[in-house]
């Protein structure tokens, strides 16, 4: 199984992309992960939010395959403590199929994207930017893997 967080343009600070670097690459240890960018719209002031969301699940859609399981990070989404978070991980780890979690733009996803899904999960009832959803995403699959490994990096 491979596992790709694919998210809706660049990070733009310089310390929160080292701290996703640093879990990507304590993650390649565990299973094979990719962190793949889809590039921001342009003349994003010439399009409505619905625009704006439709052509962003267009360019989301087409990075899926029929075989892959696509899981929104979605603030509407199941909570899961990161225990839980690590039982469902080792599920679709058990399935053999990739799964591709994605963050979506400032609008969140078209209705297109929505009826793609395999599922939807949210971090929690907070909001955060999504700069930071990036990085405690990350580093909650790293935190999943050393659970399932029973290493000593979570402590319950």
């Amino acid at each position: 199984m491979k596992i790709t967080l694919l998210v809706v343009g660049k990070t733009t600070d310089s310390h929160i992309e080292a701290l996703i670097q640093e879990y990507q690459k304590r993650l390649t240890h565990y299973l094979p992960f990719t962190l793949q960018v889809i590039p921001e719209l342009k003349n994003t002031k010439a399009l409505t939010s619905e625009q704006q969301k439709q052509a962003e699940g267009e360019l989301i859609l087409r990075t899926i395959t029929p075989a892959t399981d696509l899981i929104l990070l979605d603030e509407h989404g199941k909570e899961y403590r990161s225990i839980e978070f690590a039982d469902y991980i080792q599920k679709r780890m058990s399935s053999g199929r990739d799964v591709v979690f994605v963050v979506g733009g400032p609008y969140g996803f078209s209705e297109a994207v929505y009826q793609r899904a395999n599922g939807k999960i949210s971090l929690s009832k907070m909001t955060f930017s999504h700069q930071m959803v990036r990085l405690f995403f990350v580093e909650q699959i790293y935190r999943a893997m050393t659970i399932l490994r029973g290493e000593p990096y979570h402590h319950e």
